[in-house]
C-alpha cells in the first residue's frame, strides 16, 4: 500500500508552506462554522479542495512559485510582528522617535529631559522629552 502510494506521488508536487498554511486556514473555517455561519463552511470546503489540488498537482513550476509568493508575505508578516516586539521590549529603557524629515527611527534614553536628537541618516535636529 504504501509503495502504490510512493508511485501515486511520483512527479507531483507535494505539500508545502503555503498547503500548510490553508490547511489551517481550512480547520479554522470549519471549527467556526460550528458556530452557525454557514458562510465558513463553504469557504473551508473551498480551501480544502484547493490545497489538495496544489498537493497533487503536477505543474512544478506554479506551485513553487505560489509557495514563494506566499514566503514573501509570510517574512513581511513575520518581520512586522518582530520589529513590533522588539520595539516593546525596548519601550522600558528607551524612547523611539522618527525623524520628521526622512521618517528614519531614532532611539534615545529614557529620564534625559529635553535633548537636541540629531538624525544619523539625514543630520537633521529636532528637539524631544526623552
Amino acid at each position: 500500500m504504501k509503495e502504490k502510494f510512493y508511485r501515486f506521488m511520483q512527479g507531483r508536487y507535494g505539500g508545502d508552506q503555503l498547503s500548510r498554511f490553508l490547511m489551517i486556514l481550512t480547520v479554522a473555517c470549519m471549527v467556526l462554522s460550528l458556530f452557525g455561519a454557514d458562510f465558513f463552511y463553504i469557504i473551508g470546503f473551498a480551501l480544502l479542495i484547493y490545497s489538495y489540488f496544489r498537493i497533487f498537482s503536477r505543474n512544478r513550476y506554479k506551485r513553487q512559485a505560489e509557495n514563494a509568493v506566499y514566503l514573501k508575505y509570510e517574512y513581511k508578516v513575520r518581520q512586522f510582528f518582530a520589529t513590533w516586539k522588539r520595539d516593546m521590549a525596548q519601550r522600558k529603557t528607551h524612547h523611539i522617535y522618527r525623524c520628521p524629515s526622512c521618517r528614519q527611527k531614532i532611539r534615545v534614553p529614557r529620564g534625559k529631559g529635553k535633548i537636541e536628537i540629531r538624525c544619523p541618516k539625514c543630520s537633521n535636529t529636532f528637539i524631544k522629552r526623552s
